[in-house]
């Protein structure tokens, strides 16, 4: 093997003196290939490099099965994986391993090595990196337990949070999520870190690339931000947020015995949360805050668009449910906004009803309003309309004791139709007053009507009689009249 001293003769002699690689090999006793490989090469101190790992022939037909435990190992608990005496005993009692301890270890050292993970350290720049995630918590709400999906954004620099919860993690919520993170903080972070969820990310390619959803693509385009996702199965890339969900279910919702009344109350509670968690951050807040970007003067329509079809019935079916519309747009084809909380239906630009968004299946949202034109042709449908069951209790109570008497479900339609001209609210409220004093008729129910949306004339405002200045008589006048007369 060539010593560094033969390399420097080697190119010396053919930089300074024009050796040919010939005369260069007989004087060294090499090959003219050995001296061509010194001359290609940088001055460095010759290498002897295997062509061929060394065999191993106690241990080399046992390496697959040791690979094999070591790739299981990675499923398992962190404190229950193999040691590398528990692998040698393994293959003593299991696999009939002839071979010495030493040489395992040293196996397994070779494999363990190959797979250590890198970590970069990241720099925290205020302002530049937010992470998201959605988390699960079971909570109490309206007296019954159950599972909500918490929507978690938190600042890279300043560690502030943003936590609001929801029945669903689908796309809506996703959207919803985002635009009340950024009214939070008041402003937009440069890019948002994400895992690679369905309502984000359509498809995986390789490395970082993704085919991202277009709602994420229209949400980037509306607050101008930018994203990136984790490496699949690598959750700690973005361990900020993810530690901030089961920091936000030991922290805010214990106990878990808790009740909230509704969402809304839920959420309300979870911003106290924020808040409190903001002040207590509130020296890296204040540079974090002074680096996002501002927010849009627009606001973000945080729902999805989807074609709907009105059946017969006027009800539009979105996501295992159906909600009503007026009963003129029957068997047309429609718009339906969806968003986290509401769904909206439109015939163009023209808004046609709002909903409650329901997360049941098989429900049948129905306002009454959308099918008083039709009780005019259809009186009798009037009585068992399913509508009935969703709108105000005295509507109930009026058909039942209208219905007793003959002729009475003409009557019914007739006062529910007076809803064409009368908000639905004030034509309950009519008949609740009608009921209390056993009047029931459509007269008196339009009367009602009439006088719970009277609004009465402002008042006259006289000019202060004071402060008119009258001109005195001119009594010269009648002496000119008795002249006349005269």
């Amino acid at each position: 093997m060539l010593k560094m001293v033969d390399v420097e003769f080697i190119k010396k002699k053919r930089a300074d003196d024009g050796w040919s690689v010939r005369k260069i090999a007989r004087q060294l006793e090499v090959s003219r290939q050995t001296v061509r490989k010194v001359l290609a090469a940088p001055a460095e101190p010759p290498r002897y490099h295997l062509s061929a790992p060394r065999p191993q022939p106690v241990v080399g037909s046992f390496l697959p099965v040791i690979e094999r435990i070591l790739e299981e190992d990675k499923n398992a608990p962190p404190k229950q994986r193999h040691t590398a005496r528990r692998i040698y005993e393994r293959l003593v009692d299991e696999y009939g391993f002839a071979g010495s301890e030493v040489t395992v270890r040293r196996a397994v050292r070779a494999l363990r090595g190959s797979r250590i993970e890198v970590f970069v350290p990241l720099e925290a720049v205020p302002g530049k990196v937010a992470q998201v995630d959605f988390g699960v918590a079971t909570v109490v709400i309206a007296g019954v337990q159950q599972k909500v999906f918490l929507f978690c954004l938190r600042g890279k620099y300043s560690k502030v949070p943003f936590v609001r919860a929801y029945p669903t993690e689908k796309l809506e919520a996703f959207l919803d999520g985002h635009v009340h993170a950024f009214r939070f903080m008041g402003g937009v972070f440069a890019e948002l870190w994400y895992d690679n969820p369905k309502t984000a990310v359509v498809k995986i390619l390789s490395g970082p690339v993704r085919i991202e959803h277009q709602e994420l693509s229209r949400l980037r385009a509306h607050y101008l931000f930018g994203s990136s996702f984790c490496t699949p199965g690598e959750a700690h890339e973005k361990g900020s947020v993810e530690h901030l969900v089961g920091y936000v279910r030991r922290n805010a919702l214990v106990p878990a015995s808790r009740s909230f009344a509704s969402f809304d109350e839920l959420n309300d509670h979870l911003l106290r949360f924020c808040e409190r968690e903001r002040a207590r951050h509130q020296a890296a807040w204040k540079s974090e805050a002074a680096a996002l970007k501002p927010l849009p003067e627009r606001p973000f329509r945080a729902s999805t668009s989807r074609p709907v079809s009105a059946s017969k019935t006027a009800l539009c079916r979105i996501d295992h449910n159906r909600y009503s519309v007026p009963a003129a747009q029957a068997g047309k084809l429609l718009r339906a906004e969806v968003y986290a909380d509401t769904v909206e239906i439109y015939a163009g630009e023209k808004l046609l009803a709002t909903h409650a968004r329901s997360y049941e299946r098989g429900m049948s949202l129905i306002d009454l309003g959308h099918y008083l034109p039709v009780f005019e042709r259809k009186p009798r449908a009037a009585a068992s309309c399913a509508a009935l069951s969703q709108a105000d209790p005295v509507f109930t109570r009026v058909r039942d004791l209208l219905l007793s008497e003959p002729g009475g479900y003409r009557t019914f339609a007739e006062i529910l139709m007076l809803g064409l001209r009368y908000d639905l609210a004030v034509l309950a409220e009519a008949l609740r007053e009608c009921l209390a004093a056993s009047r029931l008729s459509v007269e008196t129910v339009r009367q009602h009507c009439l006088n719970l949306t009277h609004e009465p004339a402002p008042p006259i405002e006289l000019p202060d009689l004071l402060n008119v200045a009258l001109a005195l008589p001119d009594l010269a006048r009648y002496d000119a009249l008795l002249a006349v007369a005269r």
